[in-house]
């Protein structure tokens, strides 16, 4: 096509972007633009060419949709149709996948300038050693002007993302979500990696302390995986997506793609302060000037973000890539009020709510949500995940019970509640950021394994007794409710709502992770 851009400087492209009328600069100098209808992705609209290569391999259902080699190839050569007919298009060479060892090179084309810095930011960069020779082994398309005939391509509606893993090619269409760019090859390697490499893919942060020892934060959003993770004594690995292979933890990416809702320079300094030249910001309202940034504007969505690429934070690790790790914490916000803020994990019941990948939705989230509602999302990221979700915790708990290769060679696992305490929502109060953070830090240096337990009588968690810099009183959730019955029932509703989520995984679970589960009163183990 003669019509490409290759590899354009961000510079450039925002240059691109704003002469073309398609974004603003804000009073940081990040560009702001909005991404039209589609302002998150669009799971349901998600395939999955079924062929000779995946019929067998991938996890089919309502997450993972089949499609056939036929409709793909309508879509794309209607794709490469509407690129050659375009002005310009954008090119970029990138890399996902930290450790050299599992390095996958993409290219990735895009109908607007924005999309290219959207790649340029959150893809791995490579030298110009490395582009001088550089050969893709996956492709990404991503048109938002290409749209589907549902009648004829069998699709829901007019956008689709699919994944053709025989021809290793994305193709993106009817939205300019930029998120479906980067959650395109997450899937990629979500099946690559675990099938090929006994490589653990995973949904989590990670950063590395003084001491160089690894810690891995997994959570839904909404649950402070982004912020938690966020520690200016300790260095980012990276935001969102990792592998665990033998010898390290190394981030996929090379870049941010936070949430922006509420973003303070005094909750999240690092993040607030990584938004200059050079970062994406996607559908944010402005205060009344016009090019101030209004974090508190949800007029277009609550989900406004920012990707900017990892270098704009100051304290990160080398080359993305860590030691094994020796503390893995997954938050939940619960929304019940029912989960202790900290609790501490068997490698069974790591697998067990790993599976689970249990969060909670608030009123006023999404459309029609009146009251706490509870979400499950398999390994905390069921969307991107082509194979089944045991596959995924059966590698986790292996590494688990391996240990690590620093300190006493144990891996803790912590279940950490962001949400809510003293009541569910409406009744008790959202857990202070201050005490997660204290807890977080007192299990990193290894204070909490110095401090008496108590075990839940539901879930069967152990809970710290005492925590520095956190009140006694807040450690036990029951103790924070106002009746001890109503707290009672509660936690017997929520636990109730695993086990019925869990049966659809029970027939692949070994039986010492389905003992795992919690045990509500009437319920044998």
């Amino acid at each position: 096509m003669s019509n490409q851009k290759i590899n354009l400087q961000p510079a450039a492209l925002v240059e691109s972007t704003i002469r073309q009328d398609q974004g603003q600069l804000s009073s940081t100098g990040a560009l702001v633009v909005k991404t039209g209808k589609y302002t998150g992705r669009s799971p349901k609209d998600r395939f999955i060419v079924k062929d000779s290569i995946t019929e067998n391999t991938v996890d089919w259902g309502e997450i993972n949709i089949a499609t056939d080699d036929a409709t793909f190839d309508d879509l794309y050569g209607k794709m490469i149709k509407y690129a050659d007919s375009l002005k310009e298009t954008y090119v970029r060479d990138a890399y996902a996948c930290a450790n050299p060892n599992y390095r996958l090179n993409i290219r990735v084309h895009t109908e607007y300038p924005w999309q290219n810095l959207f790649a340029y930011n959150m893809f791995l960069r490579p030298t110009e050693k490395d582009l001088s020779n550089f050969v893709p082994e996956w492709n990404v398309y991503a048109f938002p002007g290409v749209k589907a005939d549902p009648k004829n391509h069998k699709t829901r509606q007019d956008n689709f993302s699919i994944i053709n893993f025989t021809k290793k090619t994305i193709i993106i269409g009817g939205t300019a979500y930029t998120g479906e760019i980067k959650k395109g090859i997450f899937s990629v390697l979500n099946y690559v990696l675990p099938m090929q490499n006994k490589v653990l893919s995973m949904h989590c942060s990670a950063n590395t302390g003084a001491q160089g020892d690894t810690a891995l934060f997994f959570g839904l959003s909404g649950t402070g995986k982004t912020t938690l993770s966020n520690d200016p004594e300790r260095r980012l690995i990276g935001d969102d997506e990792h592998g665990w292979s033998k010898e390290s933890v190394f981030n996929f990416e090379g870049g941010c793609y936070a949430k922006t809702i509420d973003l303070s320079p005094a909750k999240e300094p690092q993040i607030f302060s990584a938004i200059k030249f050079g970062a994406l910001l996607e559908n944010i309202g402005f205060e009344e000037d016009g090019y101030t940034a209004d974090y508190e504007n949800v007029e277009i969505t609550q989900n406004t973000r920012v990707s900017y690429p990892i270098y704009h934070i100051d304290n990160i690790m080398y080359k993305s890539r860590g030691d094994l790790p020796e503390n893995i914490f997954f938050l939940t916000c619960d929304a019940f009020g029912v989960l202790p803020p900290i609790s501490k994990l068997t490698p069974e019941q790591a697998m067990y709510h790993f599976i689970s990948g249990y969060t909670a939705k608030i009123a006023g989230t999404e459309e029609g949500v009146v009251e706490p509602q509870s979400t499950f999302s398999a390994c905390f990221g069921a969307p991107f995940l082509p194979l089944h979700p045991t596959t995924y915790a059966d590698l986790l708990g292996g590494k688990i019970k391996k240990g690590s290769r620093t300190g006493d060679g144990t891996i803790n696992v912590w279940l950490v509640n962001t949400g809510w305490t003293g009541g569910a929502y409406g009744e008790g109060a959202r857990i202070e950021l201050s005490y997660t953070r204290a807890m977080i830090k007192a299990a990193l240096t290894g204070e909490l394994n110095k401090v008496e337990y108590q075990t839940h009588p539901v879930f069967g968690l152990e809970i710290p007794m005492t925590c520095p810099d956190v009140p006694n009183a807040v450690l036990n959730p029951r103790d924070t409710w106002r009746n001890e019955e109503d707290y009672d029932k509660m936690a017997e509703d929520l636990a109730l709502r695993f086990i019925k989520n869990f049966q659809k995984y029970a027939d692949k679970a070994a039986p010492e992770i389905k003992a795992a589960a919690p045990k509500p009163l009437g319920v044998k183990s």
